[in-house]
């Protein structure tokens, strides 16, 4: 097992399939006292009837495998990846040939350890002296393990898979390799373990690429400020708080408030954009479900399929019956998924849900390997984690292809509480975050949206134009109308200014309220803010807004395709004429909403 060195002798083990001859031991102590210029070897025998035939030497970490089992798996290993046809013999001295060219036949070497320990999916290997931090190692069975912590005499390594065959003296192999998965447009309208295999009964995955999970960020001369808007469909964002392409932007608030209901709105509504871009300017989506009810995962997955949003999307699942180690690697393998397209210079967002369950793994892991536990029990790299994760996301200079990746990370509170240690990191290390108030969805303002506290730091100047122009005092007027709100509870009367800001607010408010799965688009959701800020609704019931809008859009755009289409194509501001235009058809579309109600 451990090499013994003394100044002229050798100690070392040799495994058998049967018990060697004199002449046998004779003949292998020769030859490896020539290769290792040493006068004495001793050998430790063992048999073991599994090898078949053949043997296996080995000298401390170093195994020698010339086994007939070894070569056997490798043959098997070839014939399973080949395309011969059992009946097509015609191939088989072409085959043959392969198999020798290969170097089957030949010794196999290999750095190997013995596991010391087994316990909570995290084994400990001893004897492996050129082992690497996230290392990919093979124990039996071809069960995989990453290493994470490396000591003086041993290294521990996290399983990826759950295994009850390992046991104490088993051999564990180096790759050599870190975690690979498979990437590529095979994946799209394909649901995933965390290790990308597929999990959703639609057969194998076609693709020859694979690529490692962890990768370097883009530096900064690589990169360009954030420009193209990221539509969500979702009016309250895309007017108060836009998202660009290559943007971080963060979703947080408690549980239930509908955090995953928007980033579902948010896919589907790529679909309409997608219909009319080009190939290189279509957005993929990559949602990655962390930690989640497996029958949560696949209503969302229901959703997508329903409404035709797997075309563009791959879901990756690593749900809560999964190991803790495949939700600590799902986040990357998500990541690595939509970095195929970025570095192909098209465009890609990833869909976190959620961050909190992520590090929640993460903690289960850093605590059966003994690390220290920090804050909250977490340990010391917590934000490098999510840091290293989240910084991958950017939009590239067309030296680099001018693809883009998108983060849209969620994160859960307690209580609404962002100062917890989790919330405060991932605020940090991302553009903006999206508050979503408990309070706020209980009252059926939905989706809620804080927009006080919600901010976003670079998507502005990837806002659409007309929206723009629009929502510069939105935010404000949004505010106050809070502020007085709160106010207006405790006081017997106001005045009339205040009055008409409670109006106004309210109305406001009442148009920013959207259905769950029904994203708009930059047009519509220009209308809708136009319409209210020009006081259209100021004699309508706050209860009738929401059913005369969708009646308003539609009569616009069967009545007046046209302006619609004119819309489209503005900047900024819309013409006098144009403006004039739409008023006269608002108006005409209010009316005629007006007496379908009375005549009900």
């Amino acid at each position: 097992m451990t090499q013994q060195k003394s100044s002229d002798v050798i100690y070392v083990d040799i495994t058998s399939a049967a018990a060697l001859t004199g002449r046998e031991k004779q003949t292998i102590c020769r030859l490896l006292s020539q290769a290792l210029n040493v006068k004495n070897i001793v050998l430790k025998e063992k048999t073991d009837e599994s090898l078949i035939g053949g043997f296996q030497i080995q000298m401390a970490s170093c195994l020698i495998d010339l086994s007939v089992k070894r070569k056997l798996k490798q043959i098997t290993d070839i014939l399973s990846r080949s395309s011969i046809q059992r009946k097509d013999l015609n191939h088989i001295p072409e085959f043959m040939m392969h198999i020798k060219q290969s170097g089957v036949l030949n010794a196999h070497v290999e750095n190997i350890g013995r596991i010391a320990s087994v316990k909570d999916g995290i084994v400990r290997v001893l004897g492996m002296k050129q082992v690497k931090a996230g290392e990919l190692i093979c124990f039996e069975d071809n069960v995989f393990g990453i290493v994470l912590n490396i000591n003086i005499d041993f290294c521990d390594v996290v399983l990826l898979t759950q295994s009850k065959t390992l046991n104490e003296g088993d051999i564990a192999i180096q790759t050599g390799n870190v975690l690979k998965v498979p990437v590529g447009k095979a994946l799209i309208g394909r649901v995933v373990n965390a290790l990308g295999q597929p999990i959703d009964d639609k057969g194998k995955i076609e693709t020859k690429q694979f690529m490692p999970t962890e990768a370097v960020a883009p530096g900064i001369v690589d990169r360009v400020p954030v420009k193209t808007p990221f539509q969500t469909g979702i009016k309250v964002i895309d007017s108060l708080i836009p998202v660009g392409l290559g943007q971080r932007e963060l979703i947080i608030g408690d549980r239930q408030t509908g955090k995953t209901s928007l980033l579902i709105d948010a896919i589907l509504n790529q679909k309409k954009e997608n219909a009319h871009r080009l190939e290189k300017d279509k957005i993929y989506c990559v949602y990655v479900a962390i930690g989640q009810k497996q029958s949560s995962v696949a209503d969302v997955v229901r959703v997508l399929e329903e409404n035709g949003a797997m075309d563009y999307t791959c879901v990756v699942c690593a749900s809560a019956s999964d190991t803790a180690a495949q939700q600590y690697i799902a986040p990357f393998t998500a990541t690595t998924i939509a970095e195929y397209f970025r570095d192909k210079g098209m465009n890609a967002v990833v869909f976190y849900d959620d961050l909190s369950k992520h590090a929640d793994a993460y903690r289960q892991l850093s605590l059966l390997l003994r690390r220290p536990a920090g804050r909250e029990a977490y340990p010391g790299d917590i934000f490098y984690l999510h840091s290293r994760l989240l910084e991958r996301a950017a939009a590239m200079n067309e030296k680099n292809g001018g693809g883009s990746l998108t983060a849209i990370p969620v994160v859960e509170t307690q209580e609404g509480d962002v100062s917890a240690y989790i919330p405060t990191n991932v605020i940090s290390i991302t553009d903006g975050q999206i508050f979503l108030e408990s309070t706020l969805f209980h009252q059926g303002i939905r989706p809620a949206v804080n927009v006080g506290l919600s901010v976003s730091r670079v998507g502005s100047k990837a806002q659409f134009p007309l929206i723009a122009g629009l929502s510069g005092s939105l935010k404000l007027e949004l505010s106050q109308y809070r502020e007085m709100l709160s106010f207006a509870q405790i006081a017997s009367d106001l005045d009339i200014s205040a009055q008409a800001l409670l109006q106004k607010g309210a109305r406001l408010t009442e148009c920013l309220k959207q259905n769950v799965h029904c994203p708009l688009s930059p047009v519509d959701e220009f209308l809708c803010l136009y319409i209210v800020k020009k006081g259209f609704y100021d004699n309508v019931n706050l209860e009738n807004i929401r059913l005369f809008e969708d009646k308003i859009l539609q009569y616009l755009h069967e009545n007046y395709p046209d302006v619609i289409e004119k819309i489209n194509l503005m900047a900024k501001e819309l013409p006098f004429d144009l403006a004039k235009q739409l008023d006269e058809a608002i108006k005409e579309a209010l009316t005629f909403c007006m007496l379908q109600k009375e005549d009900k």
